[in-house]
């Protein structure tokens, strides 16, 4: 039986909704919504989709959208430092966006406010479809 075109798009929408990172790309910023936990597991899968985008569009801005991350470890701060030696390769930078303040010590702990611009946004996340 096959399925129509209606469940198709649904099962698409279900497995956006599942993934921990989601991707907008607007003008020359690609904006990467992470939500959930970030941990060894969930990084490497963030790690890989952000990647596999970047290197197709070359973006001049990356900005990591924390708004919806309730826990994060090592792991997250690895995924930044990795975003950002990946953009710095391209001349881009990186903007970490609103990090929760329970997460914000670890970031500053690994001195990533010197590497990366920090801001606070007020942002329903649309899709740029």
């Amino acid at each position: 039986m096959a399925k129509t075109e209606k469940q198709e798009e649904q099962a698409d929408q279900e497995n956006q909704a599942n993934k921990p990172v989601r991707l907008l790309l607007h003008e020359n910023t690609l904006t990467a919504v992470i939500s959930g936990e970030i941990d060894h597991h969930s990084a490497c899968e963030i790690r890989e989709i952000i990647d596999m985008t970047a290197m197709r569009v070359r973006p001049e801005e990356l900005v990591l959208d924390f708004g919806a991350v309730h826990f994060m470890d090592s792991s997250g701060v690895g995924l930044i430092l990795g975003r950002c030696k990946m953009m710095e390769i391209w001349h881009g930078h990186v903007t970490i966006q609103n990090m929760p303040q329970k997460l914000e010590r670890i970031v500053s702990l690994a001195g990533l406010h010197e590497l990366c611009e920090f801001r606070k946004v007020d942002v329903k996340h649309e899709s740029a479809e």
